[in-house]
């Protein structure tokens, strides 16, 4: 039996087939152990004869033709029952895998016995997400925050699909990950994380294909949530666990249409047809025990919608939009531990300020805390709104951010949430504060940092209320030295951002450093010039655009070098994007 089957479903992919089947072709588990299926879902386009051309060129490469069924659903399904590996991991025609990606995944598999392995995710469409901090051997959904990665593109044991009868909903089926994701998470034993190596490469499409082209009418797409809410139910038994699993489509999929910005972007009717939808969902689908569980200011507006205060949803958007996250480094130095193991030490403090520039608050009466009055003053059924545990959803942690590969590293350290009381009698304000030990030998994945510029961010929820801040220099720069490491030697030059004061790592090779590489530190370390770059990118002729890429794939950090034999996907045409309206 084979180790592993990628199974890829296709419809007209266009040229980024060239991207995705590189990545593909040549994993370092060896050609021997896993297989590639390309189901191509009735394509209009050249794909068909691309894959065959794929096929023939190489054994391990397999291409089944379907009549179009709209959606990836099937085609997955499709692939999942052909596949001969004992391991089925999905990727999407406009995605990359990372060169070791199937053998570390399946080392990770057979090493816990695992039903479904998530690997890291890297790229322009992906952004931080603390469930990837570290390595996990062995979890579950009641153990482990998986439900925040709903997307497919992870390890599963076939045998374990197939028993259960987990399937994709085929068809134009809105949501279709979540129901698949929802049936396998409930029901596996064992689920493993690998978080010290990326492996899932999701960048942004240039041709916006990434994305449905049209957004589905209030009543389906919450039609087809509801769904996922079954599937969640019909795994799990009613209590505190299924409230916890049901959580997070209340938080992130009912709130948003009435929280900002949605909220303040959609007027008249058309909002009214909106509210009315998630209105009924939340009262029909989600026990009393979801809403009980969620933080202040998400729990409140649960309360405005269940009910049906939709003016005072629309008020209290436009002031929570405007809450900004206020930190402060209190300290920052290296430890005493010698040149060869010296650690960077960041303390920092991270709390609210309302919109007028005052921190956010709460107010104490009768030993009972309630939510900063000021901010709800006039916002009908809003205002005494009790906080039981202000600490109960807080947390906050740093994050450093490899701007030239798409990496995000997590120290390996968490803020403490505590409940500052002011100057003002009963009034308090909650914060996280900490000092984070970043190690530069160890904090990627285990290993040194890469050359290239590593920008120093930091992220807290408080309240219901979720943000991402730079960590910049309050009044004055502090100076820090640099230092060596890693084998070969570089340096680690700590400075700070010319316009935001933002603390930065840049890494570097010993000696004299070139003006292209300066140049390319200075690129991408700057998200405006990294967009500017794209942009111009996009507008060239489709000769030079590439030229232009391929030049930049050749610079990248995980593509494997060119060697004696080695595959290429060059003939094979271009093909891939996102079936239409879904994928």
């Amino acid at each position: 039996m084979l180790k592993v089957s990628i199974v890829v479903p296709v419809h007209n992919a266009g040229r980024y087939l060239d991207l995705c089947a590189p990545s593909l072709l040549d994993q370092s588990i060896g050609r021997a152990a896993y297989e590639i299926i390309y189901v191509d879902d009735g394509s209009t386009d050249d794909s068909p004869r691309r894959l065959d051309v794929l096929a023939a060129r190489h054994p391990h490469v397999r291409v089944v033709h379907q009549e179009n069924s709209g959606w990836p659903g099937k085609p997955r399904n499709v692939g999942v029952r052909l596949a001969r590996g004992e391991y089925v991991q999905f990727v999407d025609q406009d995605d990359e895998l990372t060169p070791e990606a199937l053998e570390r995944l399946h080392r990770l598999a057979v090493r816990n016995d695992s039903d479904i392995v998530l690997g890291k995710v890297t790229g322009t469409m992906q952004g931080p997400s603390s469930l990837f901090k570290r390595t996990v051997e062995r979890c579950t959904a009641a153990d482990a925050p998986l439900f925040e990665s709903l997307t497919p593109h992870k390890m599963f044991r076939r045998r374990f699909l197939l028993d259960h009868g987990i399937e994709f909903p085929e068809g134009r089926v809105r949501l279709e990950d979540q129901v698949f994701m929802a049936r396998a998470y409930v029901r596996a034993k064992t689920v493993s994380i690998l978080g010290d190596h990326p492996c899932y490469i999701w960048n942004r499409r240039d041709d916006g294909g990434n994305t449905s082209a049209r957004s589905a009418p209030p009543e389906v797409y919450y039609g087809h949530l509801r769904t996922v809410v079954e599937a969640i139910k019909e795994g799990t038994d009613p209590g505190p666990h299924q409230d916890h699993l049901l959580r997070r489509s209340y938080r992130v999929e009912l709130l948003r249409p009435v929280s900002e910005p949605r909220v303040l972007q959609r007027t008249g009717k058309h909002l009214e047809r909106y509210f009315t939808v998630v209105r009924r969902m939340a009262l029909d689908c989600y026990p009393p025990g979801v809403r009980a569980g969620l933080p202040a200011i998400s729990a409140l507006r649960a309360a405005l919608l269940e009910e049906g205060r939709l003016d005072s949803l629309v008020e209290l958007a436009r002031r929570t939009q405007h809450i900004r996250p206020h930190l402060t480094i209190d300290d920052i130095r290296w430890s005493e531990d010698g040149p060869a193991g010296a650690k960077l030490l960041v303390s920092t403090t991270i709390t609210l300020l309302r919109p007028d520039g005052e921190p956010l608050t709460l107010r104490e009466r009768n030993g009972r805390l309630f939510l900063d009055p000021a901010l709800l003053a006039g916002i009908e059924g809003a205002e005494h709104w009790e906080v039981p545990d202000p600490l109960a959803h807080a947390r906050g942690e740093l994050l450093v951010h490899d701007t030239a590969r798409g990496e995000w590293w997590f120290p390996d350290a968490e803020l403490t949430p505590r409940l500052e009381p002011l100057t003002t009698a009963g009034q308090h304000r909650v914060a996280v504060s900490g000092v984070t030990a970043v190690d530069p030998r160890t904090l990627a994945g285990g290993g040194p940092l890469l050359p290239g510029t590593h920008l120093v961010w930091a992220s807290a929820q408080l309240l219901g209320v979720g943000r991402r801040i730079r960590v910049t220099a309050t009044e004055h720069r502090p100076h820090l030295p640099t230092i060596r490491l890693g084998t070969p030697p570089r340096l680690l030059i700590p400075t700070w951002s010319a316009r935001e004061d933002q603390l930065r790592l840049a890494v570097g090779p010993l000696g004299h450093t070139s003006t292209a590489h300066q140049a390319f530190l200075r690129a991408t370390n700057s998200p405006h010039l990294r967009r500017t770059t794209r942009t111009l990118i996009s507008r060239l002729p489709p000769s030079l655009r590439h030229g232009v890429r391929a030049l930049a794939r050749r610079a990248d950090p995980w593509r494997p070098r060119p060697g004696p034999g080695s595959a290429s996907a060059s003939g094979s045409g271009s093909g891939s994007g996102r079936t239409p309206e879904g994928g």
